[in-house]
């Protein structure tokens, strides 16, 4: 079973970057696709996106897809979320997570079996 700890978020205003950062522990990274998804205040949790084993392959929500970017590092066990040209509605709590059996692309359309407590990104206009 592995955990996962997000770090990164914070308070920025449009049009800034973030890089975001989840630490898995307890158990083999490199098998897990690892996912991001957001919940804004009074809305459901949505996916954002997610690489695969290996990370031969990525996928992204359209509305992310040529702003964020989705990098994992086996050596560290460690994948990251690269947020440019934030807007306002961006404004979430990031999750980070993972699934040994599903591919990137199912990651958008399914829930994962592993999730951390999330980190606060607030991009102010």
């Amino acid at each position: 079973q592995v955990q996962l700890v997000e770090s990164g978020g914070g308070l920025v205003q449009a049009g800034d970057s973030l890089r975001l950062s989840c630490a898995a522990s307890g158990g083999a990274f490199s098998s897990y696709t690892m996912g991001w998804f957001r919940q804004a205040p009074g809305k459901e949790r949505e996916f954002v996106a997610a690489i695969s084993w290996g990370g031969s392959s990525t996928y992204y929500q359209r509305s992310v897809k040529d702003r964020f970017t989705i990098s994992r590092d086996d050596a560290k066990n460690m994948v990251y979320l690269q947020l440019n040209s934030l807007k306002p509605e961006d404004t979430a709590v990031y999750y980070c997570a993972a699934d040994q059996l599903m591919t990137a692309r199912a990651m958008g359309g399914a829930r994962p079996d592993y999730w951390g407590q999330g980190t606060q990104v607030t991009v102010s206009s």
